[in-house]
């Protein structure tokens, strides 16, 4: 693929927070809550991470459109006014958690952006809406079709995380009947609570690589999903059924038990995700994309895997040796435990850290794992230093 990543930025908003300031941050919780809470931080392996919440008055400092801007705008020390027309000629946003149903989330970031006219693309999704983006971003640079293209991955999962949210959603909707007769039951709802926080992060892509410093040759990005065959297993805005579908926010308009019952709660299926989200997106996925593009351990110099939790390294490292593509340990690069899980911004920010740290060499190769489990898909990404 004949495109370059030249520069890369993270933004992060505010000061670290680490889990004795939760409660500054999100509001106090109730005691079951605080005892899904304890199980949660013991197991994720996350000691800091960042919200757009001001802890004195807690209002929200900064929405999804203005994180994604303000990461767009740090990449401006690689030399380039990019608020000036026509320096990004494609902007492509992804994130799972836009600040409105309508319009675009891309179209919002490039609002607050003002950078004049320009492409833009808004990608869906959960986790992997930010390598979407970057996928698009990075085949209109190499398709001739723009000469540079920003793509972004951003988060404001504290807004639905906050006490008073979750006061407002006594969720979860789907089986309440099982919370009535067993309160932890909002173990599902409770789950992600203690795993999400915000930032933001972006990334410059030009036709060649920078003149001064280095670069990353974007060489090949692959997105499976596995929706034909699993159920959804993270979701917001609809109740999942007994037989594994889902009931959409729109069919429960009028039934006001149906919303204040968690319907707008970001839930998730923690035995599916056990179950299935190393084994199929790593054992059902890598061989396949391995093979396709000749790829050995041997060849990866950094590997960046992004997961929501300390809880799931040691089983992606059996699972890769399990399929006899074997990465050491001591080639593992991530920043889970200072950084939280941003979700789509993740990869971003894994990137933008390894990026800065004088750490990378010329002709090393990086392979990212991105992992989603609203309905299973994942990414992978290999990039070279140049």
């Amino acid at each position: 693929m004949n495109a370059f990543i030249t520069a890369v930025s993270a933004f992060l908003p505010g000061q670290p927070v680490n889990n004795d300031d939760l409660e500054r941050y999100l509001g106090k919780v109730a005691r079951i809550a605080a005892r899904t809470r304890q199980i949660i931080l013991a197991g994720n392996g996350i000691e800091t991470r960042h919200y757009a919440i001001d802890p004195e008055t807690g209002a929200t400092t900064h929405s999804n459109a203005m994180l994604a801007a303000e990461a767009v705008r740090r990449l401006a020390p690689a030399g380039r006014n990019l608020s000036d027309n026509p320096s990004i000629e494609c902007l492509c946003c992804g994130t799972s958690s836009p600040d409105q149903l309508m319009p675009g989330h891309a179209s919002m970031v490039h609002g607050e952006l003002g950078c004049g006219h320009c492409e833009v693309i808004s990608t869906a999704g959960i986790c992997l809406s930010g390598i979407t983006a970057l996928k698009y971003g990075a085949m209109s640079v190499a398709h001739g079709l723009s000469a540079r293209a920003v793509a972004t991955g951003s988060e404001l999962a504290s807004t639905f995380m906050r006490t008073s949210f979750f006061q407002a959603m006594q969720g979860p909707a789907d089986q309440p009947e099982k919370k009535k007769d067993h309160p932890a039951f909002s173990f599902e709802a409770e789950f992600l609570r203690w795993m999400l926080s915000d930032g933001a992060g972006a990334v410059l892509i030009e036709k060649e690589p920078a003149t001064n410093g280095l670069s990353l040759r974007i060489d090949w990005i692959e997105m499976i999903s596995h929706a034909h065959y699993l159920e959804t297993c993270m979701y917001a805005g609809a109740v999942k059924q007994e037989d594994g579908s889902l009931r959409g926010w729109r069919e429960y308009v009028g039934e006001v038990e149906a919303v204040r019952n968690g319907i707008l709660t970001v839930k998730q299926d923690a035995r599916l995700l056990n179950r299935e989200v190393i084994r199929t997106l790593v054992g059902e996925s890598l061989p396949e994309v391995a093979k396709k593009h000749g790829l050995i351990p041997e060849d990866v110099a950094w590997f960046l895997p992004h997961y929501s939790s300390q809880y799931f390294r040691e089983p992606l490292l059996q699972q890769l040796r399990d399929i006899n593509f074997i990465i050491p340990e001591e080639r593992w690069f991530t920043n889970l435990a200072s950084r939280g899980n941003t979700g789509s911004a993740s990869f971003y920010i894994m990137l933008e850290e390894l990026f800065s740290s004088g750490r990378l060499q010329k002709g090393e190769r990086i392979l990212g794992f991105i992992p989603e489990s609203g309905r299973f898909s994942v990414g992978w990404v290999l990039l070279t230093v140049v």
